[in-house]
């Protein structure tokens, strides 16, 4: 029998992050980006915007030959000031050792940062950098975290990940974020990135790749056809669920089939998030992160 069409709401632009997303698992995809359901605070995603901001901070506030590792944990100081100023931590209602344990490991983030490059050495044209283009109608927006000029010229992606760096068969998905960042790169400055790197803080590894045509054209097709996948999920509102070791970390398993959940329970229980947060969540809000 066909599926019955019901036309849910398209998201109104596509990400790596959304990419990744509706990959990993189509129902999460479906509260989250789709029905914009409320997600409590997390832990390892807070930690990483703590990060991600210390590090502007270092690019930003001091010049080259200053950037020490006591100027990046003064950044990170600053940053923290910043989160202390905002409601999310107060989210996390950490108490007073799991809140010494949470900056404590931010400080060793940071500091692994300096083992993976000279902060000395780059040369940052764009720091949190937010790109929007057209794919074939598709509105592609991502946030890059640097934007380097090379020594020859040349320019060269930087994306920070705080988490843990993937296994060896899993680390090209993980560059086709990277790589989408090129595409965009080439459409909006008319200049190609030489290399896109990912710089795993945590386990001190850093993941190159040279974005080259077939690269391009793969990194195309990929989100285009996720984004017919979109499409037609929205159309006959048909989002399964994708169980794997992501599971734990959902907020949304209450409301699972795979976990005896009801799918149908889950915005009447959490509310919907207003259209204001709407449109500006899905361009940013999955990006921001960084994990």
């Amino acid at each position: 029998m066909a599926s019955p069409v019901t036309d849910l709401p398209l998201p109104s632009t596509l990400s790596p992050s959304k990419i990744t997303a509706f990959t990993n698992c189509p129902l999460a995809f479906r509260f989250s980006v789709v029905e914009h359901l409320p997600e409590p605070p997390s832990p390892p995603a807070l930690k990483g915007t703590l990060v991600h901001r210390a590090l502007e901070v270092l690019f930003t506030e001091y010049p080259p030959g200053s950037r020490s590792r006591d100027a990046a944990q003064k950044a990170l100081d600053a940053a923290w000031r910043e989160l202390q100023d905002g409601d999310e931590l107060d989210g996390l209602r950490l108490d007073e050792a799991e809140t010494i344990a949470f900056l404590v490991d931010a400080r060793v983030l940071v500091d692994r940062y300096l083992e993976l490059e000279d902060p000395d050495g780059v040369r940052a044209i764009g720091l949190e950098l937010n790109l929007s283009t057209e794919i074939d109608g598709v509105t592609v927006r991502g946030i890059i975290d640097r934007l380097d000029e090379l020594d020859d010229g040349s320019l060269a992606v930087v994306d920070y990940k705080t988490g843990r760096a993937p296994r060896t068969e899993q680390s090209k998905s993980r560059l086709s974020g990277v790589q989408m960042y090129a595409l965009m790169c080439e459409a909006e400055l008319g200049r190609r990135p030489s290399v896109v790197r990912l710089l795993y803080l945590r386990d001190r590894i850093v993941i190159s790749a040279a974005p080259t045509d077939q690269a391009m054209r793969g990194t195309r097709q990929r989100a285009l056809g996720v984004w017919s996948a979109i499409e037609r999920a929205c159309k006959e509102d048909d989002f399964r669920p994708n169980p794997s070791s992501l599971c734990r970390f959902c907020a949304f398993q209450a409301y699972c089939p795979s976990f005896g959940g009801d799918p149908s329970l889950a915005a009447p229980a959490l509310g919907t998030a207003t259209a204001v947060a709407s449109s500006v969540s899905d361009a940013s809000a999955l990006e921001a992160a960084g994990v």
